[in-house]
Parts: C-alpha cells; sequence; structure tokens
C-alpha cells in the first residue's frame, strides 16, 4: 500500500511542477518549435518516469532533482534570449536552402537534409517546380516555409528579438540603411531595442521591448 500512495505523491509532485514549469517558461514546450522545448519535454519525462517507481530515491531528493532542472531551463532560456551566440547554437537559424529556384546543395547538406528529403517537403507544400520557389528555408523546428514567386501579402520578418535577419533583407531586395532609415522614421535609435520588425504590404512595423 505504501508503494501506491508513494508514487501517487510522486505524480502529484511531478503534474504540480510541469504545471508551474509550463507557466513560468511559457508555453512552448506545449507545441515544440525549438530544440531547446523538445529537450525539456523528453528530460522532464525521463526524470519522473525514472523516479517515481524507484524506492530508492526520497520525496525530497525528487523536488530537489526536479528544482535543478528548472534552474537549468530558466538560465538556459535567458541565456539564449539575451546573449546571441548561446541562442544561436541552442536553437539554431532558419537556412534558405533554395533561392530563386536554385537549390542550394551545401545548405541542405548542412541542416542533414537529403535529396529525398527535401523532394518529399516540397510535395507536401504543393511544389511541383522548384523554379517556382522564390526562398525555401527551413525553420528551427525543422519544417519548410515557402516564398513563391508573385506572391503577395508576404510577410518579411525583418528583426527579430534585437537581431537582423539578413537573409530576410536580401529575399526583399533591401539592406541595412534601409532598415535602420525605417526605424528612424518610427523614433528608433538601435536594432537592438526592437523586439519584433516586419514589412508586409509595403508597410514597415516594429515593437521595441519597452512597447506595452
Amino acid at each position: 500500500m505504501n508503494f501506491y500512495v508513494n508514487v501517487a505523491l510522486k505524480l502529484i509532485v511531478g503534474l504540480l511542477f510541469i504545471t508551474l514549469l509550463i507557466n513560468v517558461t511559457g508555453k512552448g514546450n506545449l507545441a515544440p518549435t525549438s530544440p531547446m522545448d523538445q529537450l525539456q519535454n523528453y528530460v522532464l519525462g525521463g526524470i519522473i518516469g525514472g523516479v517515481i517507481y524507484s524506492d530508492s530515491i526520497s520525496m525530497a531528493q525528487y523536488i530537489v532533482i526536479l528544482l535543478i532542472w528548472a534552474a537549468l531551463i530558466l538560465i538556459t532560456r535567458y541565456a539564449k534570449t539575451h546573449i546571441h551566440t548561446v541562442g544561436k547554437y541552442i536553437d539554431g537559424e532558419p537556412v534558405t536552402i533554395i533561392k530563386n529556384g536554385k537549390l542550394l546543395v551545401q545548405n541542405c547538406l548542412k541542416v542533414n537534409l537529403t535529396a529525398k528529403e527535401v523532394d518529399f517537403k516540397l510535395r507536401t507544400k504543393g511544389i511541383n517546380d522548384i523554379r517556382d520557389v522564390k526562398r525555401g528555408i527551413v525553420e528551427q523546428n525543422g519544417s519548410l516555409t515557402i516564398i513563391s514567386e508573385g506572391d503577395k501579402d508576404v510577410r518579411y520578418p525583418v528583426v527579430m528579438d534585437g537581431r537582423v535577419n539578413p537573409d530576410v533583407l536580401d529575399t526583399m531586395g533591401r539592406d541595412e540603411d534601409w532598415l535602420n532609415e525605417q526605424l528612424a522614421k518610427q523614433g528608433i535609435d538601435k536594432v537592438s531595442d526592437v523586439y519584433m520588425a516586419r514589412f508586409q504590404n509595403g508597410e514597415f512595423y516594429a515593437v521595441t521591448y519597452q512597447d506595452q
């Protein structure tokens, strides 16, 4: 009977901890968009699943282990948000594999995509002719985003988390001088102050970290 009570208590603690961690770190791990979100789910599930049936690990030890993992997650999330190098290493960055109808083989190999996988991703997007693709971008979570020739109402994410996306500027046929000019028109001095900036329907829209 004590075994079942112990398992039940550990399950309750695990459930409460998962709920708390989701609310503290955000909902990203419910619909993972990055390797870090996936890793958080896998390790947390492994900790809870591996501990609840073990009599050798006390409740106090179990809670300490969960707290250590939570601290690692919070520190990592803070670092990848505020330190570009850390964020690039952990989550990676979008990689263009098709540019102006031409397949960039080296970029495909860089993200470990075989020719069969590229062809499959294109078919699932309804692309029959690669020459119709203006940009094909592999996102951080492995999905493929397609911008076709002649697409209208395309949303270009020019700045994300205080960092310029040079590939997007290249796709738009713009440069950083144009970006700085657009920011200046909105009274923004530095790119690092920008939380998000996008260009859509001929309009530039930017939100800074200070905006409410």
